[in-house]
């Protein structure tokens, strides 16, 4: 059952009705109980309980009150007795289904393998949806373990039919390509020789710079050589694809050649997946390689001319008081002579300096275009010819058509490398092209003293046009992933089944209907602040359209939270982290989790758990896998450097996470810790790392180049989701791909965040997939609201410094249809989060859904800012919210210790891992911490002494009783064998 059944939750699927009740007649107490919760577990799961454990205890409470007897008495009730089984015999009778049969099962997995298979691989998601698709059938489901049966049966039918279609499918020269990738690379790169070239496609880009796009370009060149046909994966998943190359990333070469004997369909499908994702991912990688870079080379520009115009400005000092004395002058003599009342004041010599200084420094943006046009040309141009020649760009939008073909005209004449201008009479694409600032920058006179376009110029502000342009997806490339069609971002039978993700979202198939909700929520959430906000002293709105709002003060730490504290360190002293995270796995099991990415493993389980526990200590607490296993005789650094190879993963890891979180709230008491709550709270927090990648930035606040965590965390310090990304990547993207995809129970309905996670397009999204976002905002005092209708304006005066415009209802009327198939592939999962709202930024501003997103965003942010700045409770709700997620950023420091805190490595990958190794310590901390504070409340003398501000403040997640570094034994006697 799920683990977070609320009050509510019981009563809805837990009520017998009255005929349910006559239906059940009269029994002995027990089998009266037993058989009600028969009936009302199998209406609501669509099987029967294995078991009473199955069961929540105030579900049996509650059907024991409607019926009148203990609840104990539920104990008698022999669950697999004869009297049960018939009892399942007659709710089977009275629900219209029927039992199982050997037919069915076959039927079951023929269904599989034709209706789930490939889009849900996952054997969990494959359970739910077979339970539901019996349902419909009106068939009960037979026993769990048969049902995993019939899925690993389908699973492995469905795999071994698709390597024998892959494989004959391969050409035999694509064959012979495949298996060269395990032969050494020395005919390729020098760099490799002695190592397979498989080992050159596993590697990452590295840095953004001329020597890793160079070696970039040659790996993609080098997939395309193999030749895959195009229709090779024809209707199938990505998602699908990607476990056979995560397989082959941590297989040997050596392990994959043992397969070419007996199972050559295997090696040669394996292989081949690992090429067609490699070969999108290395595409993504090179146009990510080539927006850094243009980023790099304005920013070093900037910083530059930033330099030497403070310099200059340093050089002639005292300007301001000069200028106070030239004014103060003039005014006191208008009609004098400039020599005689000006000249003394400044001198002629500072004159000249000024004017010399003038002439020097021109436009900044000119002058850092032309810093940017030198590096262009002396270093970064030797980019373009590769670029250009394994990159196709197009485009779905005519407005960008003359980018295309400037593109065009920048490769007919990349070759000719002494030519400085275009020929005279090239038609060379300006409009749309270059921005009329910069027009006048690329014609020069030529040596005849005409003007013509500069080669190098043009082409730089070609490619400056062209990165904006891939940053917003109007420009894509053929072959990538992430920069892919956009058209292909959304799901592609959204015509189809345009009703059923309508009803998924919640959402109105009318676009009036779904109007005429926002326009009367925008109307009541106005008239509430208009007419409150003479009585509200918290919230000022001055003449010139400033809002004031009263801080909020932050509490602190109640005396008994500290007295319990201590009460816990003095009964448990100092407790191993090491400890707690084996005492969690030996509770809930969680390493059950970590599969084999090789599909085998020759460990044994308790050998395989032991190793487990010590990688992810190493890895969470980032003092290496070198480290940990010091003081354990039976385990060597390679046996964990094999298990964190072959066992450890981003989703394994993910999987675990929300296996423990579920556990947590599952054991949380009611009376300790209160509901468990529908928010969460999210924001970011920098971490030093190694930079030679395309994650790591330069943090300018934090003064060191790193990666960001973006946390959700949720009432009490309970951490739902994390995830690595750039500091540079959208916030809000993050925020909601964390609310959508966190895959645990809890079910969030708002979620609060700093400034940085909000936006008009996320206030949209946010609405369209059925949660609030709420936003503490430091910029609260220049916002402005919007009105529903024209005449609003006169209705709200005390509002009127700050309100705006009126929304455009019929652009969102227009473009409804569009906002939802938006909406619904952020849902499924179609494409990344970031890559969709890519689409949607200022670089994209004429797109007619963008606008329509905008529209929408400000409605529901009107709505929102007038609730915000109303009631005081709200401010105060997200306040608290968002000082959990900084409690638990505090807590990151004390677990994240080794090695400075900063990640030592440039894999993203293992990046993603070492972090989430991390959150699952942090969480496995908050799981036993629970534990412990329920036992000490459970003594009356403690719980009495609580408050209503320690409850409020009371938090799993402290760390005062901890030992997060092991234990340090000295002997004496030993020493360490050196000269004497």
């Amino acid at each position: 059952m799920k683990p977070d059944w609320t009050t509510e939750t019981i009563i809805t699927h837990f009520t017998l009705q009255s005929e349910e009740r006559a239906w059940l007649g009269s029994n002995e107490a027990h089998n009266h109980l037993g058989k009600a919760l028969q009936l009302k577990f199998f209406q609501y799961e669509g099987r029967f309980a294995e078991g009473l454990y199955e069961i929540p205890e105030e579900a049996i409470a509650y059907v024991a009150q409607q019926l009148h007897v203990a609840e104990q008495i539920i104990g008698e009730y022999e669950w697999r007795g004869r009297t049960a089984k018939d009892h399942r015999r007659d709710v089977r009778k009275y629900l219209g289904f029927r039992p199982v049969t050997a037919q069915d099962k076959i039927e079951m997995r023929e269904w599989i393998k034709g209706h789930v298979l490939p889009e849900e691989y996952r054997p969990s998601h494959i359970r739910v949806l077979l339970y539901a698709q019996l349902r419909t059938e009106r068939i009960e489901p037979p026993s769990q373990q048969e049902i995993d049966r019939v899925i690993a049966s389908a699973l492995v039918q469905y795999q071994r039919a698709f390597f024998e279609r892959t494989y004959a499918k391969l050409p035999q020269v694509s064959r012979l390509r495949l298996r060269n990738l395990l032969s050494e690379a020395s005919s390729w790169t020098e760099q490799l020789s002695g190592y397979p070239l498989l080992h050159e496609i596993k590697l990452g880009p590295g840095a953004a710079d001329v020597k890793h796009i160079h070696r970039v370009c040659e790996r993609l060149k080098y997939l395309r050589a193999i030749e895959l046909p195009e229709d090779l994966f024809e209707g199938i998943p990505m998602k699908y694809l990607r476990q056979y190359q995560r397989q082959v990333s941590v297989e040997s070469p050596s392990h994959l050649l043992r397969r070419e004997e007996n199972q050559p369909e295997q090696m040669y499908t394996l292989l081949a997946t690992f090429c067609w994702v490699r070969q999108r991912e290395v595409t993504d990688d090179l146009v990510d390689l080539f927006i850094r870079v243009l980023k790099d080379i304005k920013v070093r520009a900037e910083h530059k001319e930033e330099k030497r115009v403070l310099n200059d400005f340093i050089r002639v000092d005292g300007k301001q008081q000069l200028l106070f004395n030239l004014s103060e002058a003039m005014l006191a003599h208008p009609d004098g002579v400039i020599k005689e009342i000006l000249y003394p004041i400044v001198g002629e010599a500072r004159l000249k300096a000024l004017v010399k200084e003038a002439k020097q420094t021109g436009p900044f943006q000119r002058a850092v275009q032309t810093r940017i046009g030198s590096s262009y040309s002396h270093h970064y141009r030797q980019i373009l010819p590769p670029l250009l020649e394994v990159l196709k760009f197009r485009s779905n939008n005519a407005r960008h058509r003359p980018l295309i073909d400037a593109l065009k005209i920048v490769k007919t004449y990349l070759e000719d490398e002494h030519r400085t201008f275009y020929p005279m009479g090239t038609i060379v694409p300006m409009q749309d092209v270059i921005p009329p600032a910069m027009q006048s920058w690329i014609w020069q006179p030529n040596r005849s003293g005409n003007l013509q376009v500069r080669r190098t110029r043009y082409e730089l502000c070609v490619l400056q046009g062209l990165r904006d342009q891939l940053r917003s997806k109007e420009i894509w490339v053929v072959g990538a992933d992430r920069y892919r069609n956009p058209d292909e971002d959304t799901p592609v039978d959204y015509a189809d089944k345009r009703v059923e993700y309508y009803h998924a979202l919640n959402l109105p198939l009318d676009a009036d209907e779904f109007i005429k909700q926002i326009q009367q929520e925008m109307t009541q959430a106005l008239k509430q602040f208009h007419d409150g906000l003479l009585l509200n002293p918290y919230v000022t709105i001055s003449s010139s359209g400033r809002i004031g709002v009263k801080k909020l003060d932050k509490k602190k730490q109640t005396a008994n939270l500290t007295y319990l504290h201590n009460q816990v360190k003095q009964v448990w002293g100092l407790v191993s982290l090491l400890d707690i995270l084996k005492e969690v796995d030996l509770r809930v099991d969680f390493t059950q989790h970590f599969k084999s990415l090789t599909g085998e493993s020759r460990l044994s389980p308790d050998v395989l758990q032991r190793r487990l526990l010590l990688c992810l200590y190493g890895l969470g607490t980032n003092t290496g896998l070198s480290r940990v296993w010091i003081g354990n005789p039976d385990v060597s650094e390679s046996n964990l450097k094999y298990v964190r190879r072959r066992f450890i993963s981003v989703e394994g890891l993910r999987v675990a996470i929300a296996h423990v979180v579920n556990e947590l709230l599952a054991i949380k008491a009611p009376h300790i810790w209160g509901d468990l709550g529908t928010w969460s709270a999210s924001d970011s927090k920098q971490f030093g790392s190694w930079d030679q990648n395309l994650r790591a930035q330069w943090h300018q606040r934090y003064r060191q180049s790193g990666v960001m965590v973006y946390w959700h965390v949720s009432k009490q310090s309970l951490c739902i989701y994390s995830q690595l990304k750039a500091p540079s990547s959208s916030e809000v993207a993050s925020m909601i791909e964390g609310v959508i995809r966190h895959c645990t129970a809890m079910q969030v309905d708002r979620n609060y965040v700093d400034t940085h996670g909000q936006s008009e397009v996320g206030f949209a999204f946010c609405r369209l997939l059925g949660f609030q976002l709420m936003p503490r905002l430091k910029n609260i005092y220049e916002q402005k609201l919007h009105v529903p209708y024209l005449e609003d304006f006169d209705k709200y005066p005390a509002l009127a410094p700050i309100l705006k415009s009126v929304i455009d209802w019929d652009l969102i009327r227009q473009q409804y249809d569009e906002m939802v198939k938006y909406a619904t592939a952020l849902r499924l999962g179609t494409a990344q989060t970031e890559a969709i709202l890519k689409r949607f930024t200022r670089h994209n501003i004429h797109h007619p859904t963008y606008k329509a997103f905008s529209e929408l965003g400000r409605a529901i942010k009107t709505i929102f800012l007038c609730r915000y700045l109303h009631d005081v409770d709200v401010r105060q709700e997200i306040f608290d919210g968002l000082q959990v997620i900084e409690n638990w950023n505090s807590a990151n420091g004390f677990i994240f210790y080794g090695n400075q805190g900063d990640i030592a490595s440039n894999d993203v990958n293992a990046q993603e891992i070492t972090i989430l190794a991390m959150h699952l310590l942090q969480t496995s901390m908050t799981y036993i911490n629970t534990l412990i504070v329920q036992q000490v409340l459970a003594e009356p003398s403690w719980y009495n002494r609580f408050t209503d501000a320690d409850w409020r403040g009371l938090t799993p997640l402290f760390y005062k009783h901890i030992n997060p570094y092991g234990s340090f034994n000295l002997d004496m006697a030993s020493r360490i064998p050196l000269a004497s």
